[in-house]
């Protein structure tokens, strides 16, 4: 487990590096990586879909990124896009297509639809974030316009 959090943190590091994120913000965005992907792998342990554990784990980005980038006074995309990266299902979406191309079309519309809920799910979690760092934002406007 210990060798899987390291090699996250390094490759969650890389993408923020390759995104341009100042080197003195790129180790956050590793932390949480790493975070996310503690998240993600353990949830299924004790029962929950990988498409649950990819929602909650999304949130849990975004949630920590919203937080930071105000701490921090920065971007949010400078933590949240680094901090998903652990989640991306890029190499079931590559079996799924793999396994169409090897006209093992069963398992390749199984392994699509659980790829696409999968992006769904970290979306909504981004999304659902989003959403409660928003919450008052609104209402302060429109209350400061009409008046």
């Amino acid at each position: 487990m210990w060798l899987e959090l390291i090699f996250c943190f390094v490759a969650t590091v890389a993408f923020g590096i390759i995104f341009n994120i100042p080197l003195r913000l790129v180790w956050w965005g590793g932390l949480i990586g790493m975070l996310i992907w503690l998240i993600y792998s353990s949830l299924p342990m004790y029962g929950l879909s990988q498409v649950y554990a990819a929602a909650v784990a999304a949130f849990v980005a975004a949630f920590t990124s919203h937080w930071l980038a105000r701490f921090k006074k920065v971007p949010v995309t400078t933590f949240t896009i680094p901090g998903i990266i652990p989640l991306v299902p890029g190499g079931r979406a590559y079996s799924s297509m793999l396994a169409i191309v090897e006209e093992n079309y069963s398992s390749g519309i199984e392994l699509g639809v659980e790829t696409l809920l999968q992006a769904g799910a970290i979306a909504g979690g981004l999304v659902f974030a989003l959403s409660i760092f928003s919450i008052g934002k609104g209402v302060g406007q429109r209350y400061e316009t009409n008046h």
